[in-house]
């Protein structure tokens, strides 16, 4: 079977891949927006965490086989094993993803109540998107299809999409080595498949061009070492500079296209929702429910609700800018309190895009697995190195890039700017 990609071309899948596909669980994608809000400034982002799946799974498949190309394996059998995991691991990443996607992660349930065993040590933390997709591998129907049609099992395919999964077996070790770190890297990295197919996807379809990455060359420029047993994804040194300008992509497309001021308001209103004594919605953390919860039946109940929020949401009456700052460190804190001394009501809100979870507030992150840059066979000088140390392109964003902006009601935002306008000393963005 083959799947018209407007992106990849043709996708294949097997027939075991085909009976994953049809799972409800999977299916309910097909009702979960990629980019939530983005459509109202965007109108061609309408595309869904379904086909970015898909094409996840492809680019996983595309890029085990260039990486792992000369590592040797014991047997056909499992280099097929390995590849079939990564594909699927590649495939449910985003299988856990509530309405909006990313937009009512903030309202989803405690990670304790979702009743994952042996996993992570942070049981009072709030749940994510990813832990509810480990949730559905391992604890519903699509996690016993696993467990029936392929030579391994769901929770090996939750493993490379989270780390905190401990595993009692030796699946992924062949011979000597051990090819998870690797496989969970071409799934979750600083180089990985998904940011490599949702940057040209959301470009795609919403008409940016911050997005167009070389993805064929990087993939074709990856490659594996052995670290200390483990096997790590590497990547080709003439290739560091279609990297560059795949991470200085996704930082635009955040400044750009996912942090649009249409976008974020729509993402506070729905908060102010939530977080409101008459809301009566909620975000299940009972699997079978949680199948049901989509974007039809999240903007289903907002219409029908009675709510202010919801009502302004549904008729399209956001919020409106009144000011939008742009640096390192903004105070927005002095125009609130303006708005507030003449009886205007206003909402905050601050978008912080950061080029590399590699480096937090200026320290490299140790617990991220290292990936690798092969030496050049044409430069006796160079070993092969960490792609911390091979590019300069973390120390050249390492600042955080913050988008602060206060929003009031639309019939105040013609009062608000003049307001604002006549606060001394103040270099104010207006639209």
């Amino acid at each position: 079977m083959e799947v018209r990609d407007p992106i990849h071309g043709a996708v294949a899948l097997s027939p075991a891949e085909q009976s994953v596909v049809a799972h409800p669980f999977f299916q309910r994608l097909r009702n979960i927006k990629q980019v939530g809000f983005t459509e109202l400034a965007f109108p061609g982002a309408v595309h869904s965490r379904y086909l970015h799946s898909l094409g996840v799974m492809h680019l996983a498949g595309r890029a085990f086989d260039r990486a792992l190309a000369s590592v040797e394996l014991t047997s056909p059998a499992r280099r097929e094993a390995f590849r079939q995991c990564v594909r699927l691991a590649g495939l449910l990443h985003d299988v856990g993803h509530a309405p909006f996607s990313h937009c009512t992660e903030f309202a989803m349930g405690p990670l304790s109540a979702l009743g994952i065993a042996d996993y992570g040590d942070e049981s009072d933390r709030r749940a994510t998107h990813e832990d509810y997709t480990v949730a559905i591998l391992l604890n519903s129907s699509l996690g016993e299809l696993i467990d029936e049609s392929f030579p391994f099992t769901a929770r090996h395919v939750a493993a490379l999409v989270s780390r905190d999964i401990e595993l009692e077996d030796d699946f992924f070790v062949d011979g000597d080595v051990e090819v998870r770190t690797a496989l969970s890297q071409i799934v979750s990295s600083e180089l990985d498949v998904d940011r490599l197919d949702y940057l040209v996807r959301d470009s795609y379809f919403s008409g940016a061009n911050y997005g167009h990455v070389d993805t064929n060359w990087i993939l074709n420029n990856l490659a594996c070492v052995a670290n200390e047993g483990q096997l790590s994804l590497a990547i080709e040194r003439r290739a560091i500079y279609a990297f560059d300008d795949f991470m200085i992509a996704r930082y635009h497309m955040f400044s750009m296209v996912y942090f649009h001021h249409r976008s974020v308001i729509c993402e506070e209103m729905l908060k102010r929702y939530f977080q409101s004594d008459g809301c009566s919605f909620s975000i299940p953390v009972s699997l079978s429910e949680y199948l049901h919860v989509d974007d039809v039946q999240l903007w289903t109940h907002l219409r029908e609700a009675d709510d202010p929020w919801c009502r302004a949401l549904v008729e399209g009456r956001e919020w409106k800018r009144a000011l939008e700052l742009h640096g390192e460190d903004v105070d927005t804190s002095w125009a609130v309190s303006l708005l507030d001394d003449n009886g205007i009501e206003s909402i905050t809100a601050s978008s912080v895009g950061k080029l590399s979870r590699y480096d937090v507030y200026g320290k490299k992150r140790t617990s991220a697995p290292p990936i690798f840059v092969l030496a050049d066979p044409l430069d006796p000088t160079q070993g092969i190195s960490d792609l911390r140390d091979a590019t300069s392109i973390f120390d050249r964003y390492r600042d955080e890039r913050r988008i602060s902006r206060v929003y009031v009601h639309p019939d105040e935002r013609d009062r608000a700017a003049a307001i604002l306008q006549t606060s001394p000393g103040r270099q104010l963005s207006l639209i």
